[in-house]
């Protein structure tokens, strides 16, 4: 492991250095890469997606886990897209000459080596790969071992494209020891490793949060709510509430409480419910809810799940401030919704909720670096400092002050 990491933090100092150009044409050639070699990725997926099968994985993470042609096409057009961002390193942020005379410069730089931890998705190997290599960084790979074959197909591509270039293939690199001892041995190593990312499970962001030396930046679950107001678009109210939960339930940018206003709850229920029953959608409502719709009971522990599955939570509530205190109480300051059509309420709303993301009449399933224009994300930090919401190659930087001098003398 000491010897990786040695090996990854001498490649960070040769990846600061390259120019915009260089990066952006070694990304190019690893999208036509993944493109070229869809038939080997697509293989080892079904490897991965018969060991699902086998080892009898939710529908939700099997989604999450499959690859075709289309996500194939999808992951290389991402890399062309993160390649025509702007070159995020070396932006001059701000820029003054000092009493003494010299000239000082805040300068956008690579944070450095970036640990990134995740499970399922085997697209992030090449999203995140690409985004650190863009902002100049060394990224370490962990993904899970529901994905491990496809993950290894994905990163052997992108690793032949960077020797092609003349660039250490450990710029982009598998963790070595993937098994529990070999991330409780990486999230320690603060002498090679500058970042660690987690994107899962609860479980697996408390235990790194509680024994990282390296600084964290948290991927949390997605406990998200939308709140329909009593000025609310019914239209827009069930079209959005729809695609928030039904789209795709795995994400963790899906709904999972429905908040209602108690003033219009007799009217706009049965049209949920009848909405929510066309797409299969087992509903489980508070005791207000089941008052005018047959539902099951919601219990505190509804309030607090994360689905991840076509299941949604219902609660009546009494206005804004109810549906306010409720996501206080059990959100995770990942994405809010309001529908409403009054002004001054939503206003009240995106500035009171403590939350990376608040929409005001769009659905929580935007929360996402491609549809934010990052091309994709490493993750999406609930931290509040350093990054938060859909962390694209702009979060991925850090800065140094550069001195000009002629030879001042303090």
């Amino acid at each position: 492991m000491e010897a990786f990491l040695k090996e990854a933090k001498a490649s960070s100092r040769l990846l600061s250095t390259l120019d915009g150009m260089q990066k952006n044409s070694v990304l190019k050639a690893m999208a036509e890469g993944l493109r070229n070699h869809s038939k080997e990725i697509l293989k080892a997926n079904a490897l991965d997606m018969q060991n699902a099968e086998t080892n009898h994985l939710s529908v939700a993470l099997k989604d999450r886990l499959l690859l075709n042609e289309e996500r194939i096409e999808g992951m290389a057009k991402a890399i062309e897209d993160i390649a025509a961002l702007k070159e995020p390193v070396g932006r001059v942020l701000d820029g003054w000459y000092a009493d003494a005379g010299f000239k000082i410069e805040k300068v956008s730089v690579p944070i450095g080596v970036i640990g990134v931890i995740y499970e399922s998705r085997p697209n992030v190997t090449a999203d995140v790969g690409a985004l650190c290599f863009k902002s100049g960084n060394v990224a370490i790979l962990k993904g899970g071992k529901e994905a491990e074959y496809s993950n290894k197909a994905i990163a052997t591509v992108l690793q032949e494209i960077l020797e092609q270039h003349g660039i250490p293939k450990v710029a982009i690199s598998l963790l070595p020891d993937s098994s529990r001892e070999g991330v409780a041995n990486l999230i320690k190593q603060d002498n090679y490793v500058d970042l660690i990312v987690p994107r899962g499970g609860e479980a697996l962001i408390k235990y790194v949060s509680t024994h990282a030396t390296v600084p964290v930046v948290k991927h949390d679950k997605g406990l998200c709510h939308t709140y329909i107001d009593k000025d609310a678009d019914f239209t827009k109210a069930l079209d959005i509430g729809i695609n928030a939960k039904c789209r795709r339930t795995g994400i963790c940018g899906a709904l999972e409480t429905l908040l209602v206003d108690e003033a219009i709850a007799s009217e706009i229920l049965p049209l949920i419910k009848k909405a929510y029953d066309m797409q299969g959608t087992e509903i489980r409502g508070c005791e207000k809810t089941q008052a005018y719709i047959d539902v099951h009971a919601a219990t505190l522990e509804d309030y607090q799940t994360e689905y991840l599955d076509n299941i949604l939570t219902i609660r009546v509530v009494d206005g804004v401030e109810a549906a306010i205190e409720h996501i206080e109480t059990y959100g995770s300051q990942h994405s809010e919704a309001i529908i409403t059509e009054n002004y001054t309420t939503a206003e009240y709303f995106l500035n009171a909720v403590d939350a990376a993301c608040v929409y005001l009449n769009a659905s929580t399933q935007f929360t996402d670096g491609g549809e934010f224009g990052f091309g994709a994300e490493v993750g999406i930090s609930t931290n509040k400092l350093h990054a938060r919401g859909p962390m694209g190659v702009s979060e991925l930087t850090t800065y140094k002050y550069k001195i000009y001098g002629n030879g001042e003398t303090r």
